[in-house]
């Protein structure tokens, strides 16, 4: 059965609509206009149309923010990545780290990403549950009152390599250097950041697994479901994709199916600051990054 860890009222949660000015140097953003509730910021993301990949100035409905986390276990390094169901787009993708960035946030979006690691991000030890720091910060422990957060132990976050080309809210420049990119389909502006999960060295056989909110009766249900982690591992060889995916329960890998999967536009080919899909094929973009084939074990396994 799942196991019902939080529910919240979505209507506290206000963001507000940006206008972004990009150009081949870099890009910028600032509030505007009235905080939206979650249900007027989605009647926002409505197609974009932009002329000039490169330059243009455009009002979009939100900010939002990704994580691509680098988990190295024995000896080798892992990209994260969560199964997320998207009724809104009818359609099942696995994607990075995500949410959406309130409105009292807009200029430390960092601090939404640190978040949304600790909400979607589960890491069960045979000592209990693993809380973690972001430098001098520590994560919040979300679900604080239905799960047993070690005391003497947690992980790290660690920020690595950022993109090339500036981003600003206003005129502040934000230190991280995340990748952005608008995407259109959308009307949103997307932040990736690049950042290192490291265990703590007492860690006895880990467990991984995504928990996301849904909707239900007016309200935001977060529920652990054991049966389903929804947290895979990619493995990375020499840094790029292997092709190879990966559950972790107990401390033992066992391979996931590859088949029909789909990635989310976060993926997708990205042309200027423009991403103009959807969703893009795994075979696709595996294909793209000049992937090896992966071994079959690596094709069997769970969906």
């Amino acid at each position: 059965m799942p196991r019902t860890l939080i529910r919240k009222d979505p209507s506290t949660f206000k963001t507000l609509p940006l206008f972004v000015e990009a150009g081949p140097e870099g890009l910028s953003y600032q509030s505007l206009g009235q905080p939206l509730n979650f249900r007027q910021m989605l009647e926002r993301r409505r197609p974009l149309q932009v002329a000039d990949s490169w330059r243009f100035a455009a009002e979009l409905a939100n900010l939002g923010v990704s994580v691509r986390l680098t988990l190295r276990l024995h000896g080798r390094d892992y990209w994260l990545l969560v199964r997320q169901r998207r009724p809104d787009r009818g359609d099942t993708v696995l994607k990075l780290i995500s949410g959406y960035v309130p409105a009292h946030e807009l200029n430390l979006p960092l601090l939404t990403a640190i978040q949304e690691v600790a909400e979607e991000c589960l890491l069960e030890t045979a000592d209990g549950w693993l809380a973690g720091r972001f430098g001098d910060t520590w994560l919040p422990t979300p679900y604080q009152g239905a799960l047993r957060y070690r005391e003497a132990s947690h992980f790290r976050l660690s920020p690595l390599s950022g993109a090339a080309r500036p981003v600003q809210c206003g005129n502040l420049t934000l230190l991280e250097r995340p990748r952005a990119y608008v995407h259109l389909p959308t009307a949103s502006l997307q932040l990736v950041y690049d950042l290192s999960l490291e265990l703590p060295r007492d860690v006895r056989q880990l467990s991984l697994f995504h928990v996301d909110e849904c909707l239900e009766d007016g309200r935001l249900v977060a529920r652990l479901e054991r049966r389903r982690p929804d947290l895979y591992l990619l493995a990375l060889q020499q840094g790029l994709p292997s092709g190879e995916l990966f559950t972790l329960s107990k401390g033992e890998l066992r391979p996931a199916s590859t088949r029909g999967l789909w990635l989310s536009e976060s993926f997708a080919e990205q042309d200027g600051w423009l991403v103009r899909d959807e969703r893009i094929r795994w075979k696709d973009w595996l294909q793209r990054c000049g992937a090896p084939t992966p071994p079959r074990r690596a094709l069997l396994g769970v969906s």
